[in-house]
């Protein structure tokens, strides 16, 4: 007895309060998978739940990734497994679709139902974890020390009852190894079929047993490195991505090639009614012929580069059942690099206040002088356009003078969980309290930025009459060093760069502290069955966020986007209490019949009060079947960059102008609201229908933060299934099928308004509100045209809602062939999720927007696992499909599946691993991801990552690669 009261408090003490275990009916060890026997724990703890129970099973669907899965994977970040699950969506980040982020590029997010990566609780052994991005509560899977996992259960539908805010999505619960005893070691390198992209990842897991049993030291420690992949070595289904190209409409895969930039090394300068370049390095007039195009892809990074060094560990002390001592801590280091091409630069960014005007003539002492630099075909084009007397040209000009645009990000994150449990009154009680504390710091430095101010005084350049030199107009500027800039040619602007250019920084600190304890026991008996189960508890968390560029990027003042600080903090205090109740055991038709319910009262600093809940039952007529129902109110109260964050500034891609083609005669709301604007009716009047350029399609600029009226949201999600473990027909005893329809609807849901929204709601929708948040060009200004749009605004808001609803299916079979007269071992895993809805409703009252099958959300997703073992050589083959997509109907105008022009290909992508032991101690492996060396959809500007050709976070952009490793034991 004493042992039994050993294991459960083990159990309890490495998996926290909310161990996680698969429903009874497919709870297996790795040795029952072999034999093909079962046994029964005597307590587990589900996730979803707190309360042990010798009958647990989840009232929610619950799917479970073991860590011999993860290494069938040949993973080095468990993004990259959780992914293949079709409950998950697009990530928010990842390393495939981060190389244009300000922040935050190469980490690694995950998003449960397509609900957003905020919606999805990560926690480790059951209690929070601290996040990895400033403002957030996403957390970065690279911190997590991959070999130091014993499984990883995902319970989708809302779970904030249990386990609190942002769980209205789901929860992935990362369970750490226990009680391990020994050293691990293990290897492994990999390389793309082209030859980059170099993989390796090394670590070491020792742990040991002590005091017969009572106590465990584990200490793990790895490092690893995702190598570069470049955009310009890949290719698309339309291509090679070598070259810049756009896609000229909304058809997947119909590019139009090339679509050069028109910033140019060169650049063009703009001089009256005439504009002029440096395409083959001598002046050239092209207001009628091309100035040159510039190839973006020959810089941009398709993988960015992430370096990783994790370490970890736990130890436990049992001093008796009631007083159980245990330490758990995270240790992590990640490095980061991205590259881009040089800064695309147009005067209106270098002189701000002027719009633009350079002035190429200046007023030194009284007298006018002409800038030296200037060449006279555009000294004589050049007029004066903002009235000084002055004459001014614009100019637009790639910066390839200061190279590359790079950044390099250092995060460091610590985390350190302690606490004490144990049980009381002869075992029919337990308890734990415990602490945690978290922090995670990034420190970002860039290069290939300017200091505007720096730039515009070094512009303003005359020859010195005293000294025939050419220097800086303004005394204080060359008091401060400043050295004049010439514009005019290739290569020319270097000189000047040592004083115009300005690095970049970023510093940001989060923390999160939490207390908290909670009590489960067991109550009496009902009609028979086993005891009634409680937990009650309660909880404090404090978080804190800083988030801090250098002053010049704050204030847009270096061509970067205006990015201001961003600080704030919150705290709350809970309450929470469940229950679970059997009601008939061993009965006809009624092998068991339990009820169950949940409910925490939380008060923010914030919001104030909110509640949440959930109720629901599990009923298996025999021991074969099990159906289970639960229904959740889930609050998500709004997060530090929701509230506090100022209006930051952004560059949206893919925005499709609803005036485009729009002329003097068209009708209805679209043609009189587009004409309303006085610069589309000029741009009308000038082309005889209302055109862009490219400049102006690049041109958008967006301000977004955040927003102190907010209120949190609420989910109410509602999840029914049934299990079927037919253990009582001997061939099918291991096999286990489950199938959950789920449904959740979040009211209030907290989004940011979009802008392709805002812009219909506005030109075809007539609301002036809309409108109100849009700014056009009142006059050309350099190479934007006249009426083109110059901002489109947004916030976060609670919004109209967001629904989505599906069928989830898995089958899970493990069988030993021994049993048939075969040899070996045979495994089979299949998980399928079909979508029949998903929207969102941006504002209330509105139309609904759709996602559900769209790219990123499609309608069908499937993973299929085998795995073969005979003899120490193991086979595992894992197939995952996509079904076709569409592309976002805010920009097309069509729902989602209308449209056949609009989508994107099925996908199919096949993964495998071939693994031979040696012995007990030693297994070498190899093994190859996207086998058939699938090429992604190509979308280019109408819905792809930023800077690709395609969504590389969605579509596999590397193609086939391999790896191979060896593990060792002792």
């Amino acid at each position: 007895m004493h042992l039994l009261r050993r294991h459960h408090l083990l159990a309890s003490t490495l998996l926290g309060s909310a161990l996680i275990a698969v429903p009874v009916a497919s709870a297996q060890t790795a040795a029952d998978q072999t034999t093909g026997t079962q046994d029964q724990p005597a307590e587990i703890v589900v996730t979803g739940s707190r309360i042990a129970s010798p009958a647990a099973a989840s009232a929610s669907p619950l799917q479970v990734i073991s860590a011999e899965q993860i290494q069938q994977q040949g993973a080095i970040n468990v993004q990259e497994v959780l992914l293949q699950n079709p409950a998950f969506g697009a990530p928010g980040i990842s390393r495939t679709n981060s190389s244009f982020a300000t922040q935050g590029a190469g980490a690694a997010t995950v998003n449960l139902r397509n609900l957003g990566e905020d919606r999805t609780l990560v926690l480790v052994n059951g209690r929070r974890f601290v996040s990895g991005q400033p403002g957030s509560q996403a957390v970065d899977l690279n911190v997590i020390p991959t070999g130091f996992i014993e499984r990883i259960d995902t319970l989708t539908g809302g779970a904030s009852a249990v386990y609190g805010s942002d769980a209205v999505a789901g929860v992935v619960n990362i369970v750490y190894k226990k009680n391990f005893e020994g050293i691990q070691a293990d290897a492994q390198l990999g390389v793309a079929e082209r030859g980059d992209g170099f993989d390796q990842q090394y670590s070491l897991l020792g742990g040991k047993n002590f005091a017969d049993g009572r106590g465990n030291v584990m200490l793990f420690g790895s490092y690893s490195k995702q190598g570069t992949v470049l955009k310009r070595d890949r290719s698309t289904e339309a291509g090679s991505s070598a070259v810049d190209s756009t896609s000229g409409s909304f058809r997947p895969n119909d590019p139009e090639r090339p679509y050069l930039s028109s910033y140019t090394p060169g650049g063009s300068i703009y001089a009256g009614d005439q504009v002029f370049g440096y395409n083959t390095g001598s002046l050239v007039n092209c207001t009628d012929i091309s100035c040159g195009g510039f190839n973006r892809s020959d810089y941009r990074y398709l993988a960015v580069p992430v370096e990783r060094y994790v370490a970890a560990g736990r130890a436990n002390f049992e001093f008796s059942s009631a007083a159980n001592l245990w330490v758990e801590g995270n240790y992590a280091k990640t490095k980061v690099r991205t590259e881009i091409e040089p800064f695309p630069l147009s005067s209106d960014l270098v002189d701000i206040a002027t719009g633009g005007q350079v002035p190429i003539e200046t007023i030194v002492g009284g007298t006018r002088y002409r800038n030296p630099y200037v060449p006279n075909a555009i000294f004589n084009a050049a007029t004066d356009t903002d009235g000084d007397g002055l004459r001014d040209v614009f100019f637009e000009r790639r910066l390839a003078d200061f190279g590359p645009r790079t950044s390099s990000a250092d995060r460091d994150l610590f985390r350190i969980a302690g606490g004490l449990n144990g049980s009381f009154a002869g075992d029919r009680f337990s308890y734990e309290v415990y602490g945690i504390y978290g922090q995670s710091k990034e420190h970002q430095t860039g290069s290939g930025q300017f200091d505007s101010t720096k730039f515009t005084q070094a512009l303003n350049a005359y020859t010195d009459p005293a000294t025939g030199q050419i220097v800086c107009a303004d005394p204080a500027a060359r008091a401060a060093g400043c050295v004049p800039a010439n514009i005019y040619g290739i290569g020319t602007l270097a000189p000047a760069a040592g004083y115009i250019e300005a690095p970049t920084t970023l510093d940001a600190k989060i923390t999160q502290t939490v207390f908290g304890g909670n009590v489960t026991g067991k109550l009496f008996s009902l009609f028979g069955a086993d005891e009634v189960g409680i937990n009650i508890g309660t909880e404090y968390r404090r978080e804190t966020s800083s988030n801090t560029f250098d002053l010049l990027t704050q204030q847009g003042l270096n061509g970067n986007n205006a990015l201001p600080a961003t600080s704030g903090s919150f705290h709350v205090w809970e309450g929470f209490g469940e229950v679970i109740a059997p009601l008939l055991q061993d009965r006809p038709f009624f092998h068991s019949l339990n009820v169950r319910g949940a409910i925490r009262v939380s008060d923010y600093s914030t919001v104030g009060t909110t509640v949440s809940y959930n109720y629901g039952g599990e009923w298996a007529p025999v021991e074969d079947i099990r159906f289970r129902v639960i229904a959740a109110r889930s609050v998500r109260a709004p997060n530090i960059n929701e509230l506090y964050q100022p209006a930051q500034q952004d560059f949206p891609s893919g925005l499709q102008d609803p005036c485009l083609g729009v002329t003097a005669a068209t009708g209805g709301t679209l043609g009189a609201q587009c004409r309303a604007a006085p610069g589309v009716a000029a741009n009308i009047a000038a082309n005889g229908a209302f055109a862009v350029s490219q400049a102006d399609k690049q041109g958008i600029t967006s301000f977004g933060g955040g927003n102190l009226a907010l209120q949190e949201e609420k989910g109410d999600s509602f999840t029914a299934g049934v299990l079927i473990n037919p253990r009582s027909v001997r061939a099918l005893r291991n096999l286990v099928v489950t199938v959950d329809y789920f449904n959740i609807r979040i009211k209030d849901a907290i989004v940011f308004t979009p802008l392709q929204y805002t812009l219909a709601q506005c030109y075809n929708g007539g609301v002036q509100a809309y409108c109100s948040q849009i700014v056009r060009r009142a006059a050309a200004v350099g190479a934007n045209s006249v009426g083109s749009i110059d901002e489109v605004n947004t916030t976060f808001r609670n919004s109209g809602g967001l629904k989505t609803s599906g069928i989830d299916t898995t089958v899970t079979w493990n069988q030993n062939l021994s049993d048939w007269g075969l040899a070996g071992n045979l495994g089979l895993r299949g998980s399928y999720t079909h979508l029949f809805t998903g929207y969102t409703v941006p504002v209330p009252n509105a139309d609904r927007d759709y996602f559900a099958g769209e790219i990123g959300a499609p309608r069908d997703k499937f993973t299929i696992n085998g795995n073969y073992a005979i003899n120490g050589v193991g086979l595992t083959v894992t197939g995952t499909w996509l079904s076709q997509s569409s592309v976002d109907d805010q920009l097309t105008g069509e729902r989602p599946g209308t449209d056949p022009l609009v989508r994107t290909r099925p996908q199919f992508y096949l993964d495998s691993q071939l693994r031979f032991r040696v012995n007990r101690q030693y297994e070498f492996f190899i093994g190859g991801d996207n086998l058939l060396d699938n090429k992604p959809p190509y979308l280019a500007d109408i819905g792809a990552s930023a800077g690709q050709d395609t969504d590389a976070g969605v579509y596999d952009p590397i193609g086939r690669r391999y790896y191979a490793g060896v593990r060792l034991a002792f």
